[in-house]
């Protein structure tokens, strides 16, 4: 018998999803990312330097990182300090690569932008909200830069969204939850831009291996869900 979703959803559908914008007051920007049950809280924070590397260029810099809240999960996980996780390391590396390529940055100076992205609740596909919600939170940290006159055009040169995919005997079903997840037989991260061109795939075959004509199934179910992420990002911030 065909794997039956657990919350009813079609094959092709993503979980319900919203953008609240300034969901908290003291960062430049914050959006908190709902998908399905899982919540992510994404802000942004912007300072004049760079990194050494990038001083006297006139370049700016754009870095990320990525925390889960103890709680986020059941059970409760220790709290990441002095030293990061593989895991940890990673996401907010893939998060740092997918908002620099939003951006151009020589068109902000030396500045260096900060996005933050905790995990407040996880219910998988963690990384692909973080990224989606970022990029929200990002272009509402452009639009107040420009309101206060400290740039004179937006450097956003496309919007960024991700999506995640999977195989679960041997279907291909979009945005998993965590019973799906842990299900899966392939795992797939995707990223795109607001063109549909690739900025990153992740995949993984758990416990089995897959053909190209799954992989062009699972690509093409990610670039559905991306059209609709893409689309709902832009209402957020044309309506706010």
């Amino acid at each position: 018998m065909p794997w039956q979703r657990p919350d009813g959803r079609q094959h092709n559908q993503l979980r319900p999803h919203h953008f609240q914008r300034d969901f908290t007051s003291l960062p430049l920007s914050s959006v908190l990312t709902v998908s399905g049950n899982t919540q992510v809280l994404c802000t942004i924070s912007i300072e004049l330097g760079v990194p050494k590397f990038l001083v006297g260029t006139g370049t700016g810099w754009l870095t990320a990182e990525y925390r889960m809240l103890p709680n986020s999960t059941f059970p409760r996980q220790p709290r990441e300090l002095m030293k990061l996780s593989g895991r940890t390391q990673e996401i907010q590396r893939l998060i740092g690569r997918s908002l620099r390529a939003a951006i151009d940055l020589t068109a902000i100076g030396e500045r260096t932008i900060s996005v933050d992205t905790d995990v407040l609740q996880a219910d998988a596909g963690t990384r692909t909200a973080a990224i989606t919600g970022s990029y929200v939170a990002l272009a509402s940290a452009i639009e107040k830069l420009i309101a206060r006159g400290e740039l004179e055009r937006s450097p956003l040169i496309t919007a960024i969204a991700a999506v995640s995919v999977g195989l679960i005997e041997g279907d291909a079903f979009l945005d998993l939850d965590y019973a799906e997840d842990v299900k899966a037989d392939v795992d797939l991260n995707v990223i795109m831009n607001s063109n549909l061109e690739l900025i990153e795939i992740q995949g993984t075959a758990e416990s089995r291996s897959f053909n190209r004509s799954q992989l062009n199934q699972m690509l093409d179910l990610a670039e559905q869900g991306i059209k609709e992420l893409l689309s709902a990002q832009n209402q957020v911030l044309i309506t706010f």
